[in-house]
């Protein structure tokens, strides 16, 4: 993307812009709700891992060789991909999927072992970083040893049934395998685990206990949280594990009632929005809707996790260059820029420029992390800037008037420290007039740090 007088990728900074708050003394033993997630999270990003793709080893403990890179970064939570063994019955690939669990409550052995994870866990926590596991509460491996010491768990075709009944939805999505259910989206590996059994929910429920009180995880990311998964389960889950810790609970769904016991869930209607934008599909007008609509539906406290790429988009939909195009740094801006909480995924910061195999070994090429200062300056602004911290925490945007449809213009104040975002989204250098007064005046653009001059009425 072409710049224009430091719109093109551009954060003003005013000179009122407010210190970061001063961090409570680590030998306080005073306790409050800054505490505790969701709001000790108010100013904090998200690091997905992929064990088996992050270094050459694919181990647990070579991937303990980057905390100390992350810690620097700016990184606060880390997300693992599923680290549990993964079934061999119908796998897919030579190595399978994360997402086909054979046995919840051990390691992957080819990422290492229980200890392993422990000591990874006590160092991430020791650089002031928080783990969270990614769980998979809604399907088993075909030789999960459930099938056979509890077929109950699972669902049959008579209770699949019975429960669209009730929820009126559509069960054509499924199809009959020789072991049980499957999705008909070629899921052919995976065995539809049925939650809506009470000892199904128990079993669940002890497995994830298993990982806070043996391994001290932070939280939880879930698979397909809500998908033939009823919501009181969720409840169940945090009367349980609430008294033992207090965790961060992160659901891959994007709907309002996630919040009743989630503190983040998925924005994927302004990824593909976003991606639309960078290919000339739609204008950048289009984002100040869809946050205003985003706002009226969740409110104000629900963090929203804001992104361009993730496991799934990377090995399906494409790398950052072929869905966004020379316009991946803009994005990234406002990616940490607009409401909600910004992720990366391992390798963003290298420019990851190949869709990494899904059930294959595929490392990540870190012989150039040309952009790990980049995004180190990004999280540092987020940190800094009451103003961009997260969901309630934070400013709600308001969005500038300006007369380019191209140009995504807003403004993040909080508490005298205020933030202008200026981005063009589009593949051509931009003009663009502004209206607004509180743009008028001399500013500092976060990225070059130069003066930029605006007078309201000019370009």
């Amino acid at each position: 993307m072409k710049k224009l007088l430091a719109i093109s990728l551009s954060i003003l900074c005013l000179a009122s812009c407010a210190p970061k708050e001063k961090q409570q003394d680590s030998n306080s033993t005073a306790t409050s709700s800054a505490d505790t997630f969701p709001e000790k999270a108010k100013d904090m990003n998200i690091y997905e891992v992929n064990i088996r793709q992050h270094t050459p080893e694919g181990t647990l403990n070579a991937f303990a060789e980057h905390l100390p890179r992350l810690q620097k970064m700016g990184v606060d939570i880390l997300w693992l991909m599923p680290i549990q063994p993964i079934g061999e019955k119908n796998r897919k690939g030579p190595l399978g999927s994360y997402y086909s669990i054979k046995d919840y409550t051990n390691v992957n052995p080819n990422f290492g072992t229980l200890d392993d994870f422990k000591n990874l866990v006590k160092e991430a926590h020791d650089l002031g970083m928080y783990i969270i596991l990614d769980w998979v509460p809604n399907h088993t491996s075909f030789d999960n040893a459930w099938l056979e010491t509890n077929p109950e768990y699972y669902m049959t075709r008579e209770e699949v049934n019975r429960v669209a009944a009730y929820l009126d939805t559509d069960t054509s999505y499924y199809k009959d395998s020789e072991n049980g259910l499957v999705h008909e989206a070629d899921w052919s590996d995976i065995a539809l685990l049925n939650l809506y059994n009470k000892d199904t929910r128990d079993a669940m429920i002890d497995a994830m206990k298993f990982w806070v009180t043996e391994a001290d995880i932070d939280g939880f990311r879930v698979d397909h949280a809500g998908h033939e998964i009823p919501l009181y389960f969720w409840g169940e889950l945090r009367n349980e594990l609430d008294p033992i810790k207090n965790l961060f609970w992160l659901a891959e769904w994007d709907e309002p009632r996630m919040h009743l016991y989630f503190d983040m869930t998925y924005d994927w209607t302004l990824l593909h929005m976003t991606e639309a934008i960078a290919k000339g599909e739609e204008t950048a007008d289009h984002i100040e809707k869809h946050i205003k609509n985003d706002l009226a539906l969740y409110g104000q406290r629900a963090y929203r996790m804001n992104f361009i790429t993730n496991h799934d988009e990377n090995s399906w939909a494409g790398t950052i260059n072929e869905r966004y195009g020379d316009g991946g740094e803009a994005f990234a801006v406002f990616s940490f820029t607009a409401y909600g909480m910004p992720l990366l995924y391992g390798g963003q910061e290298a420019g990851l420029d190949k869709r990494l195999a899904f059930f294959d070994k595929d490392s990540i090429d870190w012989s150039d992390i040309k952009y790990e200062a980049f995004y180190t300056k990004l999280i540092k602004l987020k940190k800094d800037n009451k103003a961009l911290f997260n969901g309630e925490y934070g400013a709600m945007p308001e969005f500038l008037e300006d007369n380019n449809e191209n140009v995504l213009s807003f403004v993040r104040a909080k508490d005298g420290n205020e933030v202008i975002v200026l981005i063009n989204m589009s593949k051509e250098s931009q003009n663009v007039t502004f209206s607004d007064a509180r743009l008028n005046g001399t500013h500092t653009d976060y990225f070059t740090s130069e003066e930029v001059a605006i007078n309201t009425g000019e370009a």
